[in-house]
């Protein structure tokens, strides 16, 4: 795990308080994921558009850290694991007042039909 050092920067800010690209595109997520190399935020595998897997093909940042609130967790792509990391710059999760799913207003009454398995 020598290059795990290269694959997280513990200053970098989270991107947001959502995920960056259904933010933008006036989509909706289930939970968020927090990119441990540059801080950007995404929706996960069970969200319609899976913005955070998606960062991790185009970028190759391949840790990322739960942005949910009380949870900790990391996720290796490379090696399909979970695992400990080090503490990230704050804040550690999206503001705990923050609907999941999310954002507001944006969710469809039928989410769960839109949900990957």
């Amino acid at each position: 795990m020598s290059d795990l050092s290269q694959a997280l920067d513990p200053g970098a800010l989270p991107s947001g308080t959502g995920c960056a690209e259904c933010l933008a595109t006036g989509q909706w997520w289930l939970h968020l994921r927090r990119c441990a190399k540059c801080g950007h935020i995404g929706c996960c595998d069970s969200s319609p558009h899976q913005h955070a897997t998606k960062h991790f093909h185009e970028t190759g940042h391949y840790l990322i850290r739960s942005f949910e609130p009380g949870e900790d967790w990391f996720w290796n792509y490379r090696t399909q694991q979970a695992m400990t990391g080090p503490a990230l710059a704050g804040p550690q999760s999206h503001p705990a007042g923050q609907p999941v799913p999310g954002p507001a207003g944006r969710v469809p009454a039928d989410w769960e039909r839109h949900l990957h398995g």
